[in-house]
């Protein structure tokens, strides 16, 4: 799908708030297997824009624990992007590799994509825009920003890098 066939499905700005259903969206993994977002109605999602090279990297330890804690409710998905400081500059081989030997990561890890910008992943636009999330609109400040979802597909809210995956901001909605 070219920018311009995105541009038509996930409009970014329009007079009416007209919600979209996240579970439409289309994402690969990190191995460029498609990922059915659908399959995960009825469990919480944590989206977090990941990078290897980054001053939050460490927060990969804290979403592995945070995944294995709640692997009943919550779903964490890593999207690896280097938009920021270019801090993901790897190729899929080389993030799986670093993610798994130096942090134990097991969550799922997506394509890598961009975040905000002219070319920013249709899941990205419905998580910033309030036009299709029916929330809130945001954008993307840095690196390991995080979206959480409720198990029926509304966004709950947003989180900057500096807030740590097992913070009781996130934690309390889980419990």
């Amino acid at each position: 799908m070219n920018i311009v066939d995105k541009a038509k499905l996930y409009p970014r700005k329009s007079s009416e708030t007209k919600t979209q259903s996240l579970y439409d969206i289309k994402i690969n993994d990190i191995n460029n297997n498609p990922i059915s977002l659908s399959e995960f109605k009825g469990k919480w999602l944590l989206f977090v824009n990941v990078a290897s090279e980054c001053g939050f990297t460490k927060q990969y330890k804290e979403l592995q624990t945070l995944s294995d804690t709640y692997k009943e409710k919550l779903v964490v998905i890593g999207s690896p992007c280097n938009q920021f400081g270019q801090q993901e500059p790897g190729e899929a081989s080389e993030i799986q590799e670093f993610c798994a030997l130096n942090f134990g990561v097991t969550f799922l890890l997506t394509e890598k994509i961009d975040v905000k910008g002219s070319l920013q992943h249709p899941l990205y636009i419905w998580l910033t825009s309030k036009n299709l999330n029916g929330k809130k609109s945001s954008s993307v400040k840095w690196n390991f920003q995080k979206y959480l979802v409720d198990a029926n597909g509304n966004l709950i809210d947003y989180y900057y890098s500096i807030t740590k995956p097992m913070s009781s901001k996130i934690t309390k909605h889980l419990k």
